[in-house]
């Protein structure tokens, strides 16, 4: 198989994951996509590179968690202007019921810890467990523990939002 059908096959597979996980990280969907096309790149540039000592899935996610910290911290440094915010805040108020919930839950999990955040995401997109505690370093039943108190975290933020 050509590099270029095996990444073909690899974003298939992934893309919706990742930018879930992405989305997870920023709560926007143009940074959302634009992290998620920086980690498909860099899976493309490092393909050669990959050792088949976990799942691939395993490896793109850590590279996408890596891309989004990345960002994150940039973004700590140079804070976004008030018109970005009034922009953001205009979006927001288009949007339909059912994507404000989805919204406010991206918003709750965005408060959470960032392994919680990686967590939770993954959980979100049905990633087995198995694969879940690979990628946090965890054991199975450590994660089903952490994962309990993940959703308890976030039912607590998710109804603390709700009566504002």
């Amino acid at each position: 198989m050509s590099k270029e059908a095996l990444f073909k096959e690899i974003f298939q597979a992934n893309s919706k994951k990742i930018y879930h996980l992405c989305y997870g990280y920023t709560g926007d969907d143009e940074t959302a996509n634009d992290l998620m096309q920086e980690t498909f790149m860099k899976v493309w540039q490092n393909l050669d590179k990959f050792r088949n000592q976990a799942l691939i899935s395993t490896w793109i996610y850590r590279i996408a968690v890596n891309t989004c910290l990345s960002h994150l911290r940039i973004e700590k440094r140079h804070p976004k202007d008030e018109l970005t915010d009034t922009i953001i805040e205009t979006k927001g108020e288009e949007i339909s019921e059912k994507n404000e919930q989805v919204s406010a839950l991206y918003k709750c999990i965005a408060q959470l810890e960032e392994n919680e955040r990686i967590i939770i995401t993954m959980v979100l997109d049905e990633v087995p467990y198995v694969e879940i505690a690979s990628i946090s370093g965890i054991s199975e039943g450590n994660l089903r523990v952490k994962i309990h108190r993940i959703k308890q975290k976030l039912t607590e933020l998710y109804n603390r939002n709700e009566r504002f």
